[in-house]
């Protein structure tokens, strides 16, 4: 039955994150998933307490499917640029592969949503921010980057270029690709001499 239960979950989450890939989404309500999945909304609340407990689930995906990659990419590759580089093709295509899940990222979907929320999503930013400077250090260590580049400063904008990529795919109704001219970008964005 515990196996049930949680491809009953999965299934509900997995309809969440569909139904956020409607790019004119409204409000997306208990009732509404329910309907979609052909259940009642009791059905939905054996699963999970709340739909704060629902969108926790999709955020916890993505933390655990995004961090797991991303501490394969920082074990495997020794180059600090080049884990920059995989780290930041990673969220661009993640983001790409997943429209659903980038409303979640950039809080779209949170809003009017339980708060803590919108919290959690704040300090998965903050880890991959912490991830890229780590990045950065490294290749200032290796001497790929200049010894006077400022990390904080250069995490933080990798950061801005990467939620603000997923922020024009998610308003542009999911047309604007986060990795279109991402290769010509990066020249830009990995000048740190």
């Amino acid at each position: 039955m515990a196996g049930k239960s949680g491809e009953r979950k999965n299934q509900i989450l997995q309809t969440l994150a569909e139904m956020l890939e409607q790019p004119q989404a409204e409000k997306i309500t208990t009732a509404a998933l329910a309907a979609r999945l052909d259940v009642s909304e009791a059905a939905l609340y054996r699963h999970f307490a709340s739909k704060a407990q629902m969108f926790e689930g999709l955020i916890e995906f993505i933390e655990q499917t995004l961090f797991s990659l991303i501490n394969k990419i920082t074990a495997e590759e020794t180059d600090g640029l080049h884990q920059l580089d995989a780290v930041l093709s990673l969220l661009l295509g993640f983001a790409q592969k997943n429209p659903g899940m980038t409303r979640v990222l950039i809080g779209d979907a949170l809003v009017n949503e339980n708060e803590r929320l919108q919290t959690r999503i704040n300090q998965f930013h903050d880890r991959i921010e912490a991830t890229l400077r780590q990045c950065l250090r490294m290749a200032v260590t290796q001497g790929t980057v200049s010894a006077e580049l400022d990390a904080n400063a250069a995490a933080n904008l990798q950061l801005a270029f990467v939620t603000g990529r997923w922020h024009q795919f998610a308003k542009s109704g999911f047309k604007r690709l986060p990795l279109d001219q991402f290769e010509t970008q990066k020249k830009l964005l990995f000048k740190l001499s």
